[in-house]
């Protein structure tokens, strides 16, 4: 019962979501995806909105926000993020409705928010939202870190990175598979900026260098469908792991989280 349970329930362009709790309650890592989607992966799971005491928001693109309208609205979720972040999902909710707006809990950066047995630190991360953060969130002891969609990882992010237990961070795309695909020349650009997208290598290079013995699983998310694939992702990462003598599946587990599809439930 006082285990610390995650499953992503999607990860990537189409739409991304993350419960993370134990088995009577929890909270959700954004709302990219459908509520109903949301809601049959918490039934899934023995849970269902009533057991969701809020919804953390890392950024205001819209496959972090697509259902927090319902959310908010219909099932009346509690939404923390950013007063800027929450600002930028008003205008793109509300600028042309004449409602109002809903009231939503402001977090600030590097300081911690307690609710029940949960701990929640937001971290600033380097992204072409309005504003964008991470979160470093501790339960009886365990820390897990959420770092998706950032171009870079600066000293703020690795700093609560290395502290970490379990890892859900970013490995977007295949450098190679980038450079040589279709996409035009200004979304290479963008996604490959600071501001943009972490790199496999980009993250098999921090990871190999900041692994500590405290890391027992990481896993890798917002994995693109055009510039990556899971196979790739991992192999990455193992080389760079295995290049340090860290041995992937022995001393710490690597996942690549499903773009479209529910993970399985992990308890720790």
């Amino acid at each position: 019962m006082d285990k610390l349970r995650f499953q992503s329930f999607g990860s990537g362009s189409s739409g991304n979501c993350y419960y993370i709790g134990n088995a009577e309650y929890g909270f959700l890592i954004d709302a990219g995806m459908g509520s109903r989607t949301i809601q049959n992966c918490l039934k899934n799971i023995g849970l269902n909105f009533e057991n969701i005491q809020g919804v953390f928001i890392t950024h205001d693109h819209v496959d972090h926000i697509r259902s927090l309208w319902a959310l908010e609205r219909k099932f009346h979720l509690p939404v923390f993020s950013t007063r800027m972040i929450s600002e930028a999902i008003n205008q793109y909710y509300y600028r042309e409705k004449n409602i109002n707006l809903p009231k939503r809990r402001y977090i600030e950066k590097n300081e911690t928010l307690y609710i029940r047995d949960f701990s929640f630190t937001a971290f600033d991360i380097s992204h072409d939202a309005t504003d964008n953060v991470g979160y470093s969130i501790e339960y009886k002891g365990k820390r897990i870190t959420f770092a998706t969609d950032l171009g870079c990882i600066g000293k703020t992010a690795a700093s609560y990175l290395i502290l970490s237990d379990y890892l859900v961070i970013e490995a977007n795309y295949d450098e190679q598979m980038l450079r040589n695909g279709k996409y035009p020349d200004y979304l290479k650009k963008r996604i490959s900026s600071s501001r943009g997208h972490l790199s496999n290598d980009q993250t098999g290079y921090f990871l190999s260098e900041n692994y500590t013995e405290k890391m027992k699983n990481i896993f890798l998310c917002h994995l693109s469908k055009e510039n990556n694939s899971p196979q790739i992702a991992l192999k990455t990462i193992r080389d760079y792991m295995e290049n340090k003598n860290i041995s992937v599946g022995k001393d710490v587990d690597v996942v690549a989280l499903n773009r479209l599809n529910a993970s399985e439930l992990y308890e720790f």
